[in-house]
């Protein structure tokens, strides 16, 4: 049976009439109820006093996964109505009603976790006799000592309750200056404002003149506001470091690592196994300039196209690809795709009035995925939609588990995702009808291990210096600028000729106050799932049970536990890096052997 997909999700099934359905308002208020009832019971709960703690902090947990499962089924719908129509003001409306929640949902949480410090040992052993307290062991551990660590309960809400200003203040001030940012472009005589969306689209241009003004004007545009995003930044780390010091937390990468459950020794590992092979990645950054007819590439060219890959998927013959190449893998991943296109939980359709950018967003009480992005047939969206899916079959890997038990970091988030994307783009390589089609899809996945290999790995630099640097006071643009191209250069290897000195202004990553150095997890999940791939691909037929299980307790033990159980490797020494890195470089020299004869002299 040849089945047609829907290039439009279906939301009607979880609450008809969109931002304006009646169903949704009642609904909300029963969530607003229920985190209201978990209030109280939270807050006149005494772990020293009761008679039956156990069968309490049972009462607590169910109550607690309740309002969760209300509040995030609430908040996907909304970030979906959003998305498909950014117009849609009651929808923005309601973001801001869904926010309020969420922060008075996470005050009463940290009164749960606090109240969870108070329990004795003694008494926490008999506690986890229990099979569902047993089966929760790991993450409700992890809740007890993170509190552990913090101030005092007092102490946390005042900085939770300063913070709204002090530090997230910042972040959207942040937001603020950036929807202020125009770049000014001269197309046929006549003088354009773009934002910054719309500016970052042109150093794909094929034009190399195009591309550089773009960036003269670009750097023009962030330089002129350099001084509010270094007080911005200044201040916003600033709180941070405070924040830490008064925890008595001397690592500024603390908070990141507890965050992402991995340990220093496994970051260190893979960026040591990453700087020891950079020098193939730079090798292509050099043939790449090559083929451009450049001495050196510029910043401002590492996005620049080199050919053009001549294939077209419909949406249909998209979807067919994804499932026919998951299926290759394994039979629950092809189900979970198929059943994602036919059920219509995909919104994909190239049309106006749709929010940037792609993402998946799961719905706890309904057991459903839903994907966003805009296809418009290039291998890049066949590879975006798969990506996407792959976060989809992880929450539905976990989908028995307990909600506690599903709540994975983002390093691992990165894994299924970038997992079912490499099933896909690798099939694109090998499917390709010619050799120049082939050197332009190889060279755009190639490109993604530049970006986490070198791009991110600049970030890291900069941003650990940085905080190295404020705690001794606040740091001037133009050495925010100097740090910046320092960790531009050795990052990249010295491959170009002109850096990004203001990069650290025009990244939102360094600016957002929820997750503190949003960079490493992106390379981590990427190098990790590239190790589980290279194992598959060994393994052959039946891996996919394995995987699945691996999936399963991501959000329950340490990525080092992690990997010891499932893949038996050790992350905190080098030698899984080294083999997953090797996979990027074995790219790098395909695509220097096909594009030999094009630089012969």
């Amino acid at each position: 049976m040849v089945h047609t997909y829907s290039d439009n999700w279906n939301l009607e099934v979880f609450f008809q009439g969109g931002s304006h359905s009646e169903g949704f308002k009642h609904y909300l208020d029963e969530t607003v109820k229920n985190i209201g009832d978990y209030r109280n019971a939270v807050n006149s709960w005494n772990p020293e006093g009761s008679l039956d703690g156990t069968t309490a902090l049972i009462n607590l947990i169910s109550g607690f996964e309740r309002a969760a499962k209300q509040l995030r089924q609430a908040g996907a719908f909304v970030s979906c109505l959003q998305a498909q129509n950014t117009l849609d003001k009651k929808a923005t409306e309601l973001k801001a009603k869904i926010t309020e929640l969420s922060a008075s949902f996470q005050t009463v949480l940290l009164e749960f976790d606090n109240k969870l410090t108070k329990i004795s040992e003694t008494e926490w052993s008999k506690f986890m006799e229990d099979p569902l307290l047993k089966e929760l062991q790991f993450v409700l551990e992890e809740r007890r000592e993170r509190a552990a660590e913090k101030c005092s309960a007092e102490e946390e809400a005042l900085i939770t309750a300063l913070s709204t200003d002090g530090y997230h203040g910042w972040s959207q001030m942040y937001d603020l200056l950036v929807s202020s940012v125009k770049i000014h472009i001269n197309e046929n005589g006549e003088v354009k404002q773009l934002s910054v969306g719309q500016a970052a689209n042109r150093f794909s241009n094929g034009n190399r003149e195009v591309r550089k003004e773009t960036f003269f004007e670009w750097e023009k545009a962030w330089g002129a506001k350099a001084d509010f995003f270094a007080k911005t930044l200044n201040h916003l780390a600033g709180f941070r470091l405070n924040t830490y010091k008064q925890r008595g937390w001397e690592d500024v990468l603390k908070e990141p690592l507890d965050i992402n459950r991995m340990k220093k020794e496994t970051l260190d590992s893979m960026w040591s196994a990453i700087s020891d092979q950079k020098q193939p990645f730079v090798q292509f950054l050099e043939r790449k300039a090559s083929l451009l007819g450049l001495e050196k590439l510029s910043w401002y060219d590492l996005d620049a196209p080199l050919g053009k890959s001549s294939t077209k998927m419909t949406y249909q013959e998209g979807a067919d690809f994804i499932i026919d190449h998951f299926e290759k893998f394994g039979p629950e991943m092809a189900k979970f795709a198929r059943k994602a296109f036919e059920d219509n939980w995909i919104e994909a359709e190239d049309r106006e009035g749709k929010a940037p950018g792609g993402f998946h967003t799961f719905f706890p009480e309904s057991s459903q995925s839903r994907i966003f992005m805009t296809y418009s047939g290039t291998p890049s969206n066949v590879s975006t939609l798969a990506h996407e899916l792959g976060h989809g079959f992880h929450t539905y890997a976990m989908k028995d588990l307990h909600l506690l038990n599903r709540n994975y970091a983002m390093n691992v988030a990165e894994t299924a995702s970038t997992f079912a994307e490499m099933l896909v783009s690798d099939a694109a390589v090998k499917k390709a009808k010619t050799k120049e089609e082939k050197i332009a899809l190889l060279e755009d996945k190639i490109q993604r291990s530049v970006a986490l290999l070198m791009n991110i790995h600049a970030r890291f630099l900069f941003e650990t210096r940085f905080y190295e640097e404020r705690r001794s006071g606040v740091i001037s643009v133009e050495r925010l600028n100097q740090l910046m191209e320092e960790a531009q250069v050795e990052a990249y290897g010295g491959a170009l000729e002109d850096y990004h000195p203001l990069f650290w202004a025009s990244k939102l990553h360094f600016f957002i106050t929820g997750v503190p150095f949003y960079n490493f997890p992106y390379t981590f999940g990427f190098l990790f799932s590239l190790g589980i791939y290279a194992q598959a691909l060994e393994a052959g037929d039946g891996y996919e049970e394995k995987y699945i299980e691996l999936l399963k307790d991501t959000a329950s033990m340490t990525v080092e536990e992690l990997a010891l159980k499932h893949i038996n490797v050790n992350l905190t020494e080098k030698e899984f890096w080294e083999k997953a890195v090797k996979l990027c470089v074995d790219d790098v020299e395909e695509f220097l052997k096909l594009t030999n004869d094009k630089i012969t002299q």
